[in-house]
């Protein structure tokens, strides 16, 4: 028991180095030393360099953001301000600027033929079938309602429907609100770092009132100039404003703050990019632009309750920040060296490969590099019995 103890301690207590073969050949170490260099490069440029591998990173950013939109617009027989064109009108990081109205006035609840060509009928029937959609004003109540004023018999009529009448006619021209294009946004975005405690906001504390009421936002003259023309955000994204206006649509004006802290915090500032949100839908038949509803409610001097339907065609602003800052540490570094090192050791991996199955000589290398055993010897095999001639175990002669 007590060898075997002390064969277990010699055993462990030792120290095992690799074998090394030296090739002497122009070729494989040409290849070695360009595979080295590369992965070298590779680290040196785009891991610690570009990626900044090094710092330890907060994306978790504290945002938030107020906006204010101003200009005046014209529309027909009526000059439209920002309590008019602005929904909802809190200023908050979604809102929308309404471009073109389809108004229906003095709505009242009662009965009245629907107006969209979907609720045609001839008779009764063709209502009936109908009951219960969804699609139209009101509530369909199975009646079909033919319009026989004149000489000439009309086969045709509208379906019946219970809501608010007259219903609206959506199909109707009208034309687009003057002066978009001119129209400011001012935004005002602050954000924080946790992880590092730092806090930063889009546009200087030094920016006085006067810079601020004649800047307009450009990314090379005034970068920090936190007003946006609307008809300068549709030139950067080559969007025609005549079509958005009349159709809608979405716009994101993304807000990014890549910081490297490693250097001043006042070189923490923003960068401003503008996208068509719903650009995927713009080929699409069925949906198009971006549109909503909305009344205004009345009552008359006899009780009567009534409404003013507006149907607003509108351009929907989507603020999104997003947040990136970053800041030397020891861990991520020393994670990243001993990875840079471990990786320069596939070079010789890669030269092995070369030399165990493309090159002259491989047999060769494979023999220098390797060493085969063909058995094992035990202890008990060692020993011979009592009795038993003794081998020569160099060339097999009994002794």
């Amino acid at each position: 028991m007590a060898p075997i103890v002390l064969r277990f301690f010699t055993d462990f207590f030792v120290y095992e180095t690799t074998k090394s073969v030296v090739v002497k050949s122009w070729s494989v170490g040409i290849i070695n030393r360009v595979v080295q260099l590369l992965i070298i490069l590779y680290f040196i440029c785009w891991v610690f360099l570009h990626e900044k591998a090094y710092q330890v990173r907060d994306t978790g950013i504290e945002s938030a953001v107020m906006t204010k939109v101003k200009g005046l617009g014209s529309y027909p027989s009526r000059v439209m301000d920002v309590a008019d064109y602005v929904a909802p009108p809190q200023g908050s990081s979604a809102f929308s600027i309404i471009t073109k109205l389809i108004v229906t006035d003095n709505q009242t609840q009662g009965r009245c033929p629907e107006t969209d060509d979907t609720f045609t009928c001839t008779t009764d029937d063709d209502c009936m079938n109908i009951t219960g959609s969804h699609l139209g004003n009101g509530i369909v109540t199975g009646t079909c309602l033919i319009n026989n004023s004149s000489n000439i018999t009309n086969t045709k009529g509208q379906c019946e429907i219970q809501g608010w009448c007259p219903a609206e006619n959506d199909q109707v021209n009208v034309s687009v609100m003057e002066g978009v294009e001119n129209f400011t946004i001012f935004i005002k975005n602050s954000v924080r770092f946790p992880l590092f405690n730092v806090t930063r906001g889009n546009f200087p504390s030094s920016i006085n009132k006067s810079y601020i009421t004649h800047c307009n936002h450009d990314p090379i003259h005034h970068p920090f100039c936190p007003i946006f023309k609307v008809g300068d955000i549709l030139k950067l994204m080559n969007q025609n404003l005549s079509k958005i206006a009349s159709k809608g649509g979405e716009i994101g004006i993304n807000i990014g703050w890549k910081c490297d802290l490693d250097h001043s915090v006042d070189m923490c500032n923003p960068q401003y990019t503008f996208t068509r949100l719903d650009a995927v839908f713009e080929q699409s038949s069925v949906s198009k632009g971006y549109n909503f509803r909305f009344a205004k409610y009345f009552q008359s001097p006899g009780g009567t309750e009534y409404r003013k339907l507006h149907k607003a065609y509108a351009i929907r602003f989507e603020i999104i920040v997003s947040g990136n800052a970053g800041k030397f540490s020891a861990v991520p570094f020393l994670i990243n060296l001993v990875a840079a090192f471990t990786s320069v050791g596939l070079a010789s991996v890669f030269c092995d490969i070369i030399l165990l199955n493309f090159l002259q000589g491989a047999e060769q290398y494979k023999a220098k590099k390797f060493e085969e055993v063909s058995s094992v010897q035990t202890v008990s095999e060692k020993k011979t019995l009592p009795g038993q001639p003794k081998v020569n175990q160099s060339d097999g002669k009994e002794l």
